[in-house]
């Protein structure tokens, strides 16, 4: 991957935004793509997000928090909104917003209903373009809503596609393409393709508005929106002036974005224009909908295309911050320049040796991370008040009445604009190792902004999501901020020790936390609870158990012997430039020697998170009467101790030999840390004198591998299942109280309503954890060289290296979204027109999760959050030899 110093226009971008020179980031894709339905405009008694705000009520209503859109665009405080409504002339609403279904509507959970791609942007948002595919006959909500609202949680998801409205290919094409002239200067081109065979109409309606900011809490000032000649000025006591330059004979409707009281409370309205002004005009011809002034806070340009069958029409406009008097002057070559820029940008990050196809799928990829940053503002102590709800009394029948002191007011990544639009901590800290491959200094900001005291509780605890920001998410931020750190390093040479120090900081804070709250017997075995792996076991693992006491989990364990891992590698690289973080390592190796213990340890009868017999790692159930039983689940969940793996190398000893020589003394003076370390072997100094931390030794690992890498097993054709194949036929069952629980492999969705039943760990192949597996086994290559081998598949008589193995499942996650021999790619499943429709074929989505024995997604269709870790699937082998990992791992620059 390209050194980030490498010259380029979009380089020079990101250097004058990175030093502040220039605000090339100000303007972006931070418009959401849902509002409604979000916890940030729940008001209603209850919690019951999905039906206070409904999709039914967006159009009328106005929003408290944010605002959404269609391939929309927003300053970086979103106080000026630009996006695309469409209307067909048969739809019975503008298409103002993205329709999909509630989480009690669709048979498997939320779900956008839409035809939609991200497929370009750069990381400061120079040149961006969307597609959306509009059906030219009347949209099918209510069939949407009836067929999946009847179908089981055993019956797949009915799309748009199965709708059968695409099937004549009566739909256009409308691609969006911005390109910025300036920081303040974007030029908008909307180019509509009927790819039908008779000529059809489109109504086009790119509209400007103000995020409604003026009558929640009073004494602000209104912005405004008038016509100026052939532009559409917006005032606003912080942004200045800006234009929307239009071109054309075309219409221009003014209305104001408030509330339509009467249609949506029963009540008056405060203006005869309300926020579905518009729709009301367009749509069911009510003139008197619109401002005859031309004035107000949302505005349309009205365009009224008729496109020939197999043609296309193109529209312009520019938003500035300058007066022009040709705004057109240009207008082309700066579109062309653009693109070109960010071919030349793109042509940099890809290495030598990936496919035109394979860079088709990291393009898309890093195009929906990049489109997929959204502008985030909640003040949780206004909401709460909002809600009457005293600060200092939280009441647990409110939402996040403990998150009192957060203050959200950023852009940042979120899992998905649609399915979602809020940000979720362990799911951002995978989106920083893909952003770093285009935006360093983007995915280090994000890294840091959940630590800052706006964000972390004063407990230490980092906010999970705005569902429950109390929720807890299994801890990888140090692992995200190391892996980011090193990958700066290794592309520019850089060691910026500025970011890492001030991470490292507030992480012991948040590992505090976790040693405190989350080990119930203080015997370093750990009870995160559902731990972000939803439905992974027998029990809902966020609530309490129906048989008393509390679980001794293998992955919450696992997790903190990880933290502890990356803390200390951390303080180690620290420690180069202050000798003071030489004791803190030496702390961080003490209770990762503890947790070593613990999950190790033997102790009476299924006590031990080690199945002996199994070769296999469970969680421990622990019952009031003090008891104990493994629940036998082969999950990931016996995996992520297998992640939990990182290497010093031997540099550190001749740096350090303070702390070589503290280890050793603490390793003697305790016989149980001292009993683990001999039996597992791998103390000593392995491949190139480099360190192993991990919490087994050569014969358990080798177990381990060998149950991963079955492919009756755990390796699928797409990647690592999330529960074992052998669970299909040999389910497993726990009785409570004559009541039957049970775990077994569904490969698709999940048949189960735990959690909420929209997500599945339960046998399909999710990309996170999958990329902690890889990087684990690179770090155990660059330990045991290349004389340990093991048989890949299991019982395939192929014995391969462990850098082998990492990129053996590194290909078959990047196959999901390449295409075969016929065009047809697995991520699309069974829709045969991503295949052989020329439109269609190059197009790719990028799910939640994905079919565990034949890669089709599924879950939230454009997730490409941690999914778009598929950019660095594809590319990191191109980049990183076999020789490359361990050298890594050598001395630190200075």
């Amino acid at each position: 991957m390209a050194d980030s110093g490498t010259t380029g226009a979009e380089r020079q971008r990101l250097a004058e935004a990175d030093a502040s020179r220039a605000p090339w980031r100000r303007w972006g894709p931070y418009l959401s793509e849902r509002q409604w339905g979000t916890v940030r405009e729940d008001y209603s008694p209850g919690g019951d997000a999905w039906s206070y705000f409904t999709h039914e009520q967006a159009r009328s209503r106005a929003y408290r928090w944010g605002e959404d859109g269609i391939a929309g665009v927003s300053d970086d405080k979103q106080r000026l909104c630009f996006a695309l409504a469409l209307w067909n002339g048969r739809d019975p609403i503008l298409k103002e917003r993205l329709f999909g279904l509630t989480n009690t509507e669709g048979n498997h959970g939320e779900d956008v209903k839409e035809c939609y791609f991200y497929l370009d942007s750069t990381p400061t948002h120079s040149y961006m373009k969307y597609l959306y595919k509009y059906p030219q006959a009347a949209y099918p909500y209510d069939d949407l809503v009836d067929t999946n609202r009847s179908r089981g949680r055993r019956d797949f998801e009915y799309e748009l596609l199965d709708t059968g409205i695409f099937d004549e290919d009566r739909y256009f094409d409308v691609f969006v393409e911005y390109a910025k002239a300036g920081p303040e200067d974007l030029l908008v081109e909307i180019t509509a393709h009927n790819r039908g065979p008779d000529e059809a109409t489109l109504h086009l309606l790119p509209t400007l508005w103000f995020r409604h900011t003026w009558s929640w809490a009073g004494g602000t000032a209104v912005p405004s929106l008038g016509l100026d000649g052939s532009a559409i000025r917006a005032e606003h006591e912080e942004l200045g002036t800006r234009r929307l330059y239009f071109s054309g004979g075309t219409q221009t409707l003014f209305t104001e974005n408030d509330t339509n009281n009467e249609r949506v409370f029963g009540s008056s309205n405060t203006t005869p224009y309300v926020k579905d002004g518009i729709d009301r005009h367009v749509v069911h011809g009510e003139t008197d909908a619109v401002n005859p002034a031309r004035t107000g806070t949302k505005a349309s340009v009205h365009h009224v295309l008729s496109v020939p069958g197999g043609e296309s029409v193109t529209v312009r406009l520019r938003l500035t911050d300058a007066q022009l008097d040709d705004p057109w002057a240009g207008f082309e070559d700066v579109m062309d320049a653009r693109r070109s820029e960010a071919d030349e940008f793109y042509e940099d990050v890809l290495p030598d040796g990936t496919s035109e196809d394979e860079r088709r799928v990291v393009r898309q990829a890093l195009a929906g991370m990049l489109w997929s940053k959204q502008y985030y503002y909640l003040d949780v102590e206004r909401w709460l008040a909002e809600h009457g709800v005293d600060p200092l009394g939280a009441d647990p029948a409110v939402r996040n009445s403990a998150w009192y002191h957060m203050v959200n007011d950023e852009v940042m990544s979120m899992p998905d604009a649609w399915e979602y639009p809020w940000f979720a901590a362990w799911d951002l800290a995978f989106h920083t190792i893909a952003l770093s491959m285009v935006d360093i200094g983007f995915a280090k900001s994000q890294l840091d902004l959940l630590l800052r005291r706006l964000y972390l509780h004063p407990n230490g605890q980092i906010p999970a999501y705005e569902w429950n920001f109390g929720d807890v998410n299994p801890p990888v931020h140090a692992w995200a901020v190391l892996f980011v750190y090193e990958l700066e390093k290794q592309r520019t040479g850089r060691a910026d020790r500025a970011f890492l120090e001030n991470a490292f900081q507030k992480l012991m804070k948040n590992f505090s936390w976790w040693l405190n709250r989350k080990d119930v017997d203080g015997n370093n075995v750990f009870q995160g609870g559902f731990l972000g792996l939803d439905n992974i076991g027998v029990f809902d693992r966020s609530a309490p158990l129906p048989t008393g006491g509390h679980l001794d989990q293998a992955d919450g364990t696992a997790w903190m012997a990880l933290y502890c891992q990356n803390l200390l590698e951390i303080a180690i690289e620290l420690a180069v430039e202050n000798p003071v973080y030489v004791e803190q390592a030496q702390t961080l190796f003490e209770h990762f020697a503890w947790i070593a213990v613990a999950t190790n340890r033997m102790g009476k009868d299924n006590e031990s998170l080690w199945d002996e017999e199994d070769g296999f790692f469970y969680d421990v159930l622990r019952l009031p009467d003090g008891t104990a039983t493994r629940l036998k689940v082969r999950s990931l969940v016996g995996l992520i101790p297998l992640a939990a793996t990182s290497v010093v190398g031997a540099w550190s000893d001749r740096r350090f030999p303070e702390l070589a020589a503290g280890a050793k003394e603490f390793i003697e003076r305790h016989p149980a840390v001292a009993a683990i370390v001999s039996a597992q072997q791998n103390v000593g100094p392995g491949q190139g004198g480099r360190y192993l931390f991990a919490l087994f030794g050569e014969d358990r690992l080798r177990r381990v591998l060998a149950r991963m890498l079955d492919e009756d097993e755990f390796l699928g054709p797409h990647g690592i299942r999330s529960l074992s194949k052998y669970h299909a036929e040999h389910p497993y069952t726990f009785e409570v109280h004559g009541e039957t629980y049970g775990v077994g492999y569904l490969p698709a969705e999940s048949d189960s309503g735990m959690f909420g039943g929209n997500s599945n760990w339960r046998g399909p192949v999710w990309f996170p954890v999958n990329m902690l597996l890889i990087r684990a086994l690179l770090n155990l290559y660059a330990y045991h060289g290349d004389d340990f081998t093991v048989e890949c598949p299991t019982g395939s008589g192929k014995h391969l290296t462990l850098y082998q193995v990492a990129r053996e499942i590194s290909d078959r996650l990047t196959s999901t979204f390449l295409q075969g021999p016929d065009g047809h790619r697995p991520v699309h499943g069974a829709q045969a027109k991503y295949a052989k429709d020329p439109h269609w074929k190059n197009l790719v989505l990028f799910y939640e999760y994905f079919h565990g024995d034949n890669g089709a997604g599924l879950g939230a269709s454009h997730q490409t959050g941690w999914t778009g870790l598929a950019a660095v699937t594809a590319t990191l082998f191109h980049v990183v030899g076999e020789g490359d990992w361990g050298a890594l791992r050598e001395e630190p620059l200075s």
